[in-house]
């Protein structure tokens, strides 16, 4: 089995501003016509149908599910999706928060989770874990990626919501460029996957508001979603 994960910036799509142009999501005012042509020409690049991309209702919460062929609708109210299916797309849209990407190769189970600050704080990827040894997969041989996110120097908060999170999410506590309270929820989230067992865990460093080829709610307010991605491709597909 060969593990697939792909993270989609901002170029290459028909949205217009402030949504331009390559917005993923739709659930943020976008035309819907474009978001539509823009998850298709998704599907094309990665050589899939349209129809094997699966993709979540994301609320902030941490429900995970397993799912075990294409949906015809976003799957409802969940933060983390799970799959032993090949060439089943996984989907999570982000604009800040860290989309984490899973894979035990041996299984071949992957999932893709969105973890924001409440999603982390109550154990997104915690039920991720659990999700993906349900399907088969085993913690020790997984494999994870931390997505471009908010990075920490860019992550503001009040006091007592940083000692919040840290409380539950150790480690996730930082000081912000200016010197004020902060949160660099990638931290958190590496601490807690290798408090879990988890190994391999790689991290893309691009921080969503320093970097205007992503889409970043903190730094634009209204704006696109970016796309990280991930599924199983049998060995002998061309």
């Amino acid at each position: 089995m060969r593990i697939r994960r792909v993270v989609t910036t901002r170029a290459g799509g028909g949205s217009k501003p402030p949504y331009d142009s390559f917005n993923l999501g739709a659930g943020v005012g976008d035309d819907r016509g474009a978001v539509a042509d823009n998850r298709r020409r998704l599907a094309t690049e990665l050589g899939l149908q349209p129809d094997r991309l699966v993709w979540m209702e994301q609320v902030h919460g941490r429900n995970a599910e397993v799912v075990d062929g294409p949906r015809t609708a976003a799957v409802e109210a969940t933060d983390a999706i799970v799959t032993a299916e090949p060439n089943l797309a996984l989907v999570a849209l982000c604009a800040d928060c860290v989309p984490v990407l899973l894979a035990d190769p041996e299984a071949g189970v992957v999932g893709a989770a969105h973890a924001g600050r409440v999603g982390a704080r109550v154990g997104v990827l915690p039920a991720a874990l659990a999700a993906m040894e349900k399907a088969g997969a085993s913690t020790e041989r997984i494999e994870v990626l931390l997505g471009p996110s908010v990075c920490g120097e860019c992550y503001e908060v009040p006091a007592a919501m940083q000692a919040d999170v840290e409380t539950h999410l150790p480690g996730s506590a930082c000081k912000t460029r200016q010197g004020t309270p902060g949160l660099d929820l990638r931290a958190g989230l590496w601490r807690q996957l290798a408090d879990a067992g988890v190994a391999k865990i790689g991290l893309d460093p691009r921080c969503t508001v320093e970097d205007r080829t992503l889409f970043s709610h903190r730094r634009d307010g209204t704006t696109g979603r970016l796309a990280a991605l991930t599924w199983v491709e049998p060995e002998d597909q061309p």
